[in-house]
């Protein structure tokens, strides 16, 4: 049992991949890559499960983590058109 769901989150990670590859925005691609980030937190799980090692969760938690800071990050780009410090809402970009 655990076998077929470990093979359907790899259709689903292939899927992923195959959006971040072909998405038409660069905000579908984005929401693809998250989506894989999700899918290897699940699959690092589900193969900690399996074999029995609990150490996984922890990095997977780890994992988790990191893909919600990146992506964050990578939002925070697109939104001001850099990573340094953050202004205010409305407030002039200094030339």
């Amino acid at each position: 049992m655990l076998v077929a769901i470990a093979l359907a989150v790899l259709f689903s990670l292939g899927c992923a991949l195959i959006r971040a590859y072909l998405g038409p925005t660069l905000f579908d691609r984005l929401l693809a890559v998250n989506v894989v980030g999700s899918l290897t937190v699940l699959l690092i799980a589900l193969l900690g499960f399996i074999v029995g090692r609990p150490e996984f969760i922890d990095i997977a938690i780890v994992y988790a983590l990191l893909n919600y800071i990146g992506v964050v990050a990578v939002l925070r780009f697109f939104e001001s058109g850099r990573f340094g410090a953050s202004r205010r809402r409305g407030e002039e970009e200094p030339p």
